[in-house]
């Protein structure tokens, strides 16, 4: 199998940027319905915002630079569960983006084409680029970085034509947009409900940490930096000419809603400049649609490594792609915009929701980051302050969105998200807790079949088999001469999150350096007080080094990703993204 090609900045960047940076076609126009002419203050809030999830998420992802965001975060810093109710949200998020922008995008391209069939042109498209994903992530980055730069390209002609514009016609509208009495209530509410609407033009700022582990080193950081500067710059800057170049019924008014930066274009520029945005629009929503499929991809390898979804994800094609996960992904994409009748604006609820959400929870993520793995080297460091603010932000931004009322009969988007998140999440739990399952439907089984013995005696010895092979599955604990209280974490840990009966603990010895006192006695009471786990002492003489850890991986048939570390510190020679994916659980 071809090993996969590391994402430079501008690849990494693009990937990622291309979902963001979409939003400046349709946030401006967002943040002016409920904002009116404070708009460009509210994305400036927003704005500052991101700036402090800058260094949240390069605190945690500094510090655990694995594929997975806000559930790696909590994977290493709490329990399972907890962690899979992140990932259900990321996945939602996931599938909403990449349903709406693929149908966005075939709207805008009725701007300059014939009509055609929209639901079938948006399968097209989402097929298109799951094909693409499949090819390879170096081939997309080509194709997601030939969007960006013409997307960037496209809004410096547009700014040129509305700056020189504005230098011939003057901002006499802008000054009487200012004046104009708002619409809703207060300038404290205004500025409020247009914050809440402004924050979804930062969906796809997490999409970066879902496939860090293919970014080069150093890479991460950079593509925060880059994609809060354009939508520091982008989206207030396209909120102020919009104030200057209509009136502000004119903006409110549902026509501009969805076309505002074509209309813009039209205005100062003719047929041509409208033509090429909205040609632009087209590419970058499609851009969005590959961001999520490839954000999917890297968060579902995590899942499936840590055996929360099936390994028959795991599959990968000459490529290094995970085919399986990107044709479920599609089969999912369609089935919902089949089952929404192409009226995918019901899908913003999850959209919403499901994003501000994982936001949050990422900020929680850094909170227990600093409290559980304080020793855990990292490259910057998020203020206590920082990540506080960062927090009650999103959450005062969820709640704006929750409360904000549907328009005409439509669901709430509360009751939209509650209609894809407990499925989900039924899913998800459900693998969590198959081994418990699988033993209840082995009981159910003796009690309701046992007039037929053979069928029951085969069920029987099959489900075993595979409750077996689950527990089977032996972990590691690597002990620097841990006390029997650090220990008896690691056995608490491994009875609550993993499937296993077999653990394996294992120190390693320097020349010349003897075992720790009565570490083998501790290690035989613990073995005699969890009678359910058989527990194997293993003494190596050697260094622990990557190197190490990958040869043991193979003798033993133990995946690194089952091998547990408690967390090191500054003077530990490795970086936690050296050891392969060993895991923190103290």
């Amino acid at each position: 199998m071809k090993k996969a090609t590391k994402l430079s900045e501008l690849a990494a960047t693009a990937i990622s940027g291309n979902d963001i940076s979409s939003s400046v076609l349709y946030v401006s126009a967002l943040s002016i319905a409920f904002a009116g002419q404070y708009a460009w203050i509210t994305l400036l809030i927003v704005s500052f915002v991101l700036f402090l999830f800058r260094k949240i998420y390069g605190e945690v992802v500094g510090a655990l630079p694995l594929n997975g965001g806000a559930y790696n975060a909590l994977l290493n810093t709490t329990s399972k569960r907890t962690a899979s109710f992140a990932a259900t949200l990321t996945l939602l998020s996931y599938m909403a983006t990449a349903v709406i922008s693929a149908n966005e995008a075939i709207h805008y391209l009725h701007h300059i084409v014939p009509p055609m069939p929209i639901i079938i042109a948006t399968i097209a498209l989402l097929s298109v680029f799951a094909f693409l994903v499949i090819g390879g992530i170096s081939e997309s980055a080509k194709v997601a970085i030939g969007i960006f730069i013409f997307h960037l390209g496209s809004l410096v002609i547009l700014v040129g034509f509305i700056v020189f514009y504005l230098f011939l016609n003057g901002i006499e509208t802008f000054l009487q947009n200012w004046d104009w009495p708002l619409e809703h209530g207060s300038i404290t509410n205004a500025i409020f409900l247009g914050f809440s609407a402004s924050m979804l033009g930062v969906s796809g700022f997490e999409s970066s940490a879902n496939f860090v582990e293919e970014q080069k080193k150093g890479v991460f950081p950079k593509t925060l930096k880059n994609m809060w500067i354009i939508v520091s710059v982008i989206n207030p800057l396209m909120a102020v000419f919009a104030l200057a170049l209509f009136a502000l019924p004119v903006l409110q008014s549902p026509d501009y809603q969805n076309t505002l930066l074509i209309e813009m274009g039209s205005h100062v520029g003719g047929e041509w400049i409208a033509d090429l945005i909205a040609v632009d629009a087209f590419l970058v929503l499609s851009g969005a649609v590959l961001t999520s499929f490839v954000g999917v991809t890297g968060l579902l390898e995590r899942l499936a490594l840590d055996r929360i979804m099936p390994p028959f994800f795991l599959k990968k094609n000459k490529k290094g792609s995970s085919y399986r996960i990107i044709i479920v992904f599609l089969i999912l994409s369609i089935s919902v915009l089949l089952f929404t009748k192409g009226e995918v604006q019901l899908l913003a609820g999850v959209y919403t929701i499901s994003f501000l959400s994982v936001m949050a929870l990422f900020g929680i993520g850094n909170i227990l980051l600093k409290v559980k793995r304080s020793e855990l080297p990292r490259p910057e460091r998020a203020s206590w302050l920082g990540v506080l603010v960062a927090i009650a932000a999103v959450i005062i931004a969820l709640i704006g969105n929750i409360s904000i009322p549907p328009k005409d009969n439509s669901p709430s988007n509360v009751s939209v998200f509650l209609y894809y998140f407990i499925p989900t999440i039924l899913f998800v739990m459900a693998m969590l807790n198959r081994t418990l399952l699988l033993k209840l439907v082995l009981i159910s089984i003796d009690y309701l079949f046992s007039p037929i013995r053979r069928f029951v005696i085969s069920s029987d010895r099959k489900i075993r088999d595979v409750i077996n092979k689950i527990n089977d599955q032996e972990f590691v604990f690597f002990t620097r001469g841990d006390n029997i209280a650090s220990l008896n974490k690691v056995m608490l840990y491994v009875g609550k999150n993993e499937h296993t009966k077999r653990i394996k603990i294992v120190t390693v010895l320097g020349k010349g350096e003897s075992l720790p006192p009565n570490l083998e006695m501790e290690i035989d009471f613990l073995d005699r007080e969890y009678p359910e786990i058989n527990i194997d002492f293993v003494k190596i003489e050697g260094e622990f080094t990557p190197k190490l850890i990958q040869e043991l991986s193979k003798k033993w048939n133990v995946p690194v990703n089952f091998m547990f570390i408690g967390s090191p510190g500054d003077k530990f020679p490795y970086r936690i993204e050296e050891l392969g994916g060993v895991r923190l659980i103290i």
